[in-house]
């Protein structure tokens, strides 16, 4: 399909275009091109000529350029191979071995589904369509077929492409439209052609890994219901050198609405998407997003699965745009108009823009209902008056939310200057001042004010939150209040600007840790995720917003077994245990000054506690903390380098189990 618009991300990656500049091979290419055109139309004497003066000339000229090339490049490899080379040679390069195993797995197979390849095709080079051609014919498993449309290409030399190879392999099949529609009547030309039970979309310049569709064929055997399947994607330049790995989630509802998270390798049960309507003329550039929420409108989410493999290769600056590339503003457009619709068939009120820091990206603003449900927001203290002032300030006068009430535990303060806090406070009537005595209990303090609470979402607020943007309460209640939501967290910054907490990552540390900690307020992140909304597996407690009901479903906070640590992650795991999302917006921002009322975890029976704590999530949550469903185990759980690559990736590989 052609390509959804798509940012730019930084990388450190070098391409070839260092080398030269101007695209000098691919000139050679349609130079080469363009001369056997010519030649088709010359009279026999100037044919003759061509052949024998032009032709060997021309060869070896370009031939030299290769060699140049390729010796520079393999020079340039060797001096600059960057950390994603060096993964890619050690984890993700087939030896004769794995291709040995994954044949043998093959043929164990109980099920051997037909899988249909659908390629628009429009003046594609010749050495590019061949390429992708020759990827499809070099799968591992066999059982494909590859319908390609010729959407009507002035130039004959696509035609004659797809017509060579469809009598070298009876499974491509090929067509011509007599007139060009574009890319989405051409993929329902292509999806015409389809019998397979499931279709997989292909770019016409891209290439598939030769274990592509063995991995898909191998998840529909464990799971034979699924619907939707995507796997993980990089991107490859001319010199066939890859870059820019793209290691997604697993269906992440919230994500999929700020950009097309499933694109390459995209693959759809026949009958969901011929029911779905297939492609959509009008939405030219992101047709493929469009599809992919209509169908994921129409099946459930445990139909929906993701493979954390590279399975495409999305090939980029080769010297030819795609129809994205050259006509963004229309894409992105259309990419605005499918997410909106999205949101109207799942009944919410919401407008959609593009995102003010990634103007190619999405930004969907939902609104609390009306009447606003009351909220009531609790903040555990002892003391600190000059902390919890500034805390209460924010909520009571620079938050713009119009049903709240804060209530105040007060865990046994005995400073005058917290005292005459609590009376001038209560003065507001949204105030509530509760008292809670006894040995520090984190969890049971928030449980027992929630049973004092009155409204019907419960907000927990660290007394050190002070907050930055008037809207940041309506922004997590909007979302909380969703059917399948349950906890919401907020972006949270150092008072210095730089981020704190971006969502919780499981496995960091042996049980978990923040997202993107570090991190400029306005950075993007790995692929947009310090930016954009997305679901998580945990938010922390120290602004998390959630419906008293979903919290008293699961049972509250842990106060026997979790006094302190790790609570809100062990109440966000029960939360999706039960089947609800929990969601993270970085619209919703606040500054944290983190322990600065407890202070840190440096006596030996803090530590101690700790440890229990600890052993408890490691018990209770080992395999949920083995593979959190919102990252990937391609990446690293390393505290120090979050969305770096993991050395070794903790996914086995199917053929190895």
């Amino acid at each position: 399909m052609a390509r959804e618009s798509e940012m730019e991300m930084s990388n450190a990656d070098h391409d070839a275009t260092e080398l030269y500049p101007d695209g000098v091979l691919s000139r050679f290419q349609r130079t080469e091109d363009f001369i056997k055109r010519l030649g088709r139309d010359l009279p026999a004497p100037a044919k003759l000529f061509l052949k024998s003066a032009i032709g060997p000339w021309y060869r070896l000229a370009k031939l030299q350029l290769q060699r140049l090339i390729s010796s520079m490049t393999t020079r340039r490899d060797i001096a600059r191979e960057t950390l994603y080379d060096r993964w890619v040679r050690e984890f993700d390069t087939l030896t004769d071995k794995d291709r040995q195993l994954i044949r043998a797995h093959i043929n164990r197979l109980g099920d051997k589904p037909l899988i249909s390849i659908i390629m628009p095709a429009y003046e594609t080079p010749a050495w590019l369509l061949e390429r992708s051609i020759d990827s499809v014919r070099a799968q591992l498993y066999p059982n494909w077929e590859l319908c390609v449309v010729d959407d009507a290409s002035p130039s004959p030399h696509v035609a004659e492409i797809l017509a060579c190879a469809s009598k070298k392999d009876p499974r491509i099949k090929w067509t011509r439209r007599a007139t060009n529609g574009h890319i989405s009547a051409a993929s329902n030309s292509a999806l015409e052609l389809a019998s397979g039970e499931f279709v997989a979309l292909m770019d016409h310049d891209d290439l598939l890994p030769e274990h592509s569709l063995y991995q898909v064929a191998v998840s529909l055997n464990e799971n034979p219901s699924l619907d939707i399947i995507y796997s993980d994607e990089d991107q490859i330049d001319q010199t066939e050198r890859r870059m820019m790995p793209y290691f997604k989630t697993d269906w992440n509802p919230e994500l999929i609405l700020a950009h097309n998270m499933i694109s390459h390798l995209g693959i759809y049960r026949r009958t969901l998407l011929e029911r779905a309507g297939g492609f959509r003329e009008g939405f030219e550039g992101s047709q493929d997003y469009d599809v992919s929420l209509r169908c994921a409108d129409a099946t459930t989410p445990d139909r929906i699965h993701h493979i954390p493999a590279i399975l495409y290769h999305w090939r980029r600056k080769y010297g030819v745009a795609s129809f994205s590339e050259s006509n963004i503003e229309q894409c992105s457009e259309a990419a605005l108009r499918a997410v909106s619709e999205h949101l109207k068939r799942n009944n919410e009120v919401a407008t959609v823009a593009p995102d003010t820091n990634l103007p190619h990206w999405i930004r969907v603003r939902r609104s609390p209902p009306q009447p606003a449900p009351l909220v009531s927001l609790i903040v555990p203290t002892r003391d600190q008056a000059k902390l919890l002032a500034m805390c209460a300030e924010g909520i009571l006068h620079r938050t713009d939310y119009p049903a709240l009430e804060l209530l105040i535990v007060d865990h046994e303060s005995i400073s005058p200057d917290t005292q005459r806090l609590f009376a001038e406070l209560q003065r507001d009537s949204r105030v509530r001042i509760l008292r809670f005595e006894g040995p520090f209990n984190y969890s049971a303090i928030n449980n027992m004010a929630v049973r004092s609470a009155h409204g019907s979402i419960i907000g927990l607020v660290n007394n050190d939150i002070d907050v930055i943007n008037p809207d940041w309460l309506s922004e997590m209640v909007s979302i909380a209040v969703l059917r399948n939501v349950g906890a919401v967290g907020a972006k949270l910054l150092y008072p210095d600007g730089r981020l704190q907490h971006g969502g919780v990552v499981l496995g960091v540390g042996g049980v978990a840790n923040h997202f993107n900690v570090g991190l400029g307020r306005d950075e993007v992140g790995y692929f947009g995720r310090n930016l954009l909304a997305s679901d998580v597996s945990a938010v922390t407690g120290a602004c998390l917003v959630v419906r008293k009901s979903v919290f008293e479903e699961v049972g509250g906070l842990n106060e026997e077994d979790l006094p302190v640590a790790f609570n809100d992650v062990d109440l966000c795991l029960k939360i999706l245990a039960k089947g609800y999302r929990n969601v993270w917006t970085p619209h919703a921002e606040l500054y944290h000054h983190e322990s600065a009322s407890r202070g840190a975890e440096d006596t030996s029976a803090k530590k101690a506690r700790f440890r229990r704590e600890v052993h408890y999530m490691q018990r209770t949550w080992s395999a949920t903390l083995a593979h959190d469903r919102f990252y990937n185990d391609n990446l690293t759980i390393a505290m120090a380098t979050p969305f770096g690559l993991a050395f070794p990736p903790r996914r086995r590989k199917p053929w190895m189990n």
